[in-house]
């Protein structure tokens, strides 16, 4: 009968470690990478500005921004930067917690940013769970990259692709090249790059916005995590930002 190697188990074992040790670990939430500067520290909202009268519904929440879509503020209710920036690339980790709201009007965009519609020139409308959010650029809600629950995914800009001054091409470029959102409750990644007038958006690793020219976008301002949602008598009646947000880095660019 052959003996065993003795050897055989500690060379599986050393080479276990070997493996182990060449996975790299997860980089810590809320550390920006070289290059990068912080937004947001995990702890509290410092250097962002938190509406008057928001009464505790935006917050943080084991390391991420947390909101309700409750908030109390009798005026904007959105969460702003401090800071304005101009040139810039955004990188920002987002998750919809979830849906509590049944969307009866979701729209089937088609590619050129146009809504689809039926037989008798009716627009078509689906009813989907839906929460709503999106990040505003440069201090305007009009330009806002929009998270969402509707089937053209997020990474779309909403206020421009729907405003009848829009031409053609633009309305196509705002509008996302693929669906690439994950599951609600997981986590998302945005890269948003905005230089001189073009904005473009990867989402997941995934090119959404290749690149759109937007002749009107300011050259400076702030940004903001957008509220959306109301309420009555305890129902939603529109679909509410029920997020979080998390590792928000800025690289600001040279012009």
């Amino acid at each position: 009968m052959q003996t065993a190697n003795p050897w055989f188990k500690p060379l599986v074992l050393l080479a276990l470690a070997a493996c182990l040790a060449a996975i790299p670990a997860p980089a810590a939430d809320n550390v920006a990478p070289p290059g990068f500067i912080a937004l947001f520290n995990g702890r509290d909202l410092t250097g962002w500005q938190v509406p008057a009268g928001d009464n505790g519904h935006w917050k943080v929440v084991e390391g991420a921004i947390d909101y309700d879509a409750r908030s109390e503020a009798p005026g904007d209710k959105n969460l702003w930067t401090e800071r304005e920036f101009g040139d810039f690339v955004l990188h920002l980790d987002w998750r919809i917690k979830e849906t509590p709201y049944i969307n009866p009007r979701v729209p089937y965009i088609l590619p050129d940013g146009t809504h689809a519609r039926d037989t008798q020139g009716k627009e078509l409308q689906l009813a989907l769970p839906d929460s709503d959010s999106g990040i505003f650029l440069r201090g305007q809600g009009k330009y806002q990259v929009n998270i969402w629950c509707w089937p053209i995914g997020s990474g779309e800009m909403y206020g421009v692709r729907t405003d009848p001054r829009t031409p053609p091409e633009l309305r196509a470029a705002v509008t996302p090249r693929t669906q690439a959102d994950k599951p609600v409750g997981e986590w998302n990644h945005f890269e948003i790059t905005v230089r001189g007038n073009t904005v473009s958006v990867v989402l997941n690793g995934k090119t959404v916005l290749p690149g759109a020219t937007l002749p009107d976008l300011p050259r400076r301002g702030r940004l903001a995590l957008q509220h959306h949602g109301a309420e009555r008598e305890g129902q939603w009646t529109s679909p509410p930002s029920l997020l979080q947000f998390k590792n928000i880095y800025i690289k600001e660019l040279e012009p």
